[in-house]
């Protein structure tokens, strides 16, 4: 199989994950005799220092002309004047709106090698194995009017939530098609109680819930969520939520893992068109000493083939060798123990890479 794939490295820790995951999809490419070719691209804070701008034109071609998207992270406390007017979360904005990414889905698992590496309970965290799938394109961070202004008030700013009925429908129906492959129950989290937003969304979920029957289905306040994430992480199985509710979900529940750097997530457009990353940041405190954990970004890897470019056997195998690498006791620096030897951020691209070859 022919197919290209987009880099966007970004900043901190983001080019040193990305090439260990093009290390792990060489591999694949070598294992399976497909031909991956890659072309590499700027995005966030590199790109304003380059261009000025967090997302280049370039970047939109390169991007638009790929079979599949995989990138690093992007801002830094370089970038991180909240007055600026140019930012590099900007580009992340702009890039989802250009490739129509509307579906945020991140699993949630947890390795049996690592049920100790959560701060809750081994006995409440070890059956957790659920999907949060957020909108990406609409409420508070894309609603207008949206700004700030000087009056005779002082200082004041707005942000519009914002949904309409089909953003709403496309998002709900991809966590139903998922559960069917999963435990068939989806879990729809608002906050209806409060905003007109979570009515609609409400009322459209159970709209769209009508044409799955053999999917259990409850509706969970936000709030509620929260604290059952960390009470009754094990009875969820697929999470659809809004915007900014997914943003913070998501990362309460990655913390069930142990590290942000276990966890994968894609970003999918109608079809197969999809942007793969790991979930964390650009963690620009540990940028350039090669302690960064890869596996989130391996993992996201597995994703990119199994969803973007129809290859199952692959992604499964690159999962059973992240099963392998933790189960025999490997740790990177975040995962290890007081008094444990860790890899090191391309020694472990390098044990992936070779298992693949050897499995």
């Amino acid at each position: 199989m022919e197919a290209k794939i987009t880099l966007l490295p970004g900043d901190g820790i983001g080019p040193e994950v990305v090439a260990e995951g093009v290390k792990v999809l060489n591999a694949i490419a070598e294992k399976f005799n497909h031909d991956f070719s890659f072309e590499t691209a700027l995005i966030g804070g590199i790109a304003i220092d380059e261009t000025g701008n967090p997302l280049p034109d370039e970047t939109i071609v390169a991007t638009k002309n790929a079979d599949a998207v995989l990138l690093g992270a992007v801002g830094g406390p370089k970038w991180s004047d909240p007055t600026a007017s140019v930012r590099p979360e900007q580009g992340l904005l702009k890039i989802r709106k250009e490739l129509g990414l509307f579906a945020n889905v991140r699993p949630v698992k947890i390795y049996p090698a690592l049920a100790t590496a959560s701060t809750l309970k081994p006995e409440v965290i070890g059956a957790v194995d659920m999907v949060i799938v957020r909108e990406l394109t609409g409420g508070l961070y894309f609603g207008k009017p949206q700004g700030r202004e000087q009056n005779g008030n002082g200082r004041e700013a707005v942000d519009t939530l914002r949904y309409s009925e089909g953003e709403i429908e496309r998002l709900v129906r991809v966590g139903f098609e998922l559960a069917r492959g999963r435990r068939k129950k989806v879990t729809s989290v608002d906050k209806a109680n409060v905003l007109a937003s979570s009515r609609l969304w409400r009322e459209i979920a159970h709209e769209v819930r009508q044409d799955y029957p053999d999917v259990d289905y409850e509706d969970l306040l936000v709030d509620a969520c929260a604290m059952h994430l960390i009470r009754r992480p094990a009875d969820f199985d697929v999470i659809v939520t809004e915007n900014l509710f997914g943003d913070i979900l998501s990362d309460e529940a990655s913390m069930l893992a142990g590290s942000m750097g276990m966890l994968p997530s894609a970003s999918l457009a109608e079809g197969a068109k999809g942007l793969y990353e790991p979930i964390h940041g650009s963690a620009p405190d540990i940028a350039g000493k090669g302690i960064a954990n890869p596996l989130a970004t391996i993992l996201s890897t597995a994703m990119l083939l199994r969803t973007s470019l129809n290859l199952p056997e692959e992604a499964a195998l690159i999962e059973q060798t992240v099963d392998v690498f933790l189960a025999e006791g490997y740790r990177t620096p975040d995962l290890a123990y007081h008094g444990e030897q860790p890899l090191g951020t391309a020694e472990v691209g390098d044990f992936i890479a070779q298992g693949i070859l050897n499995g």
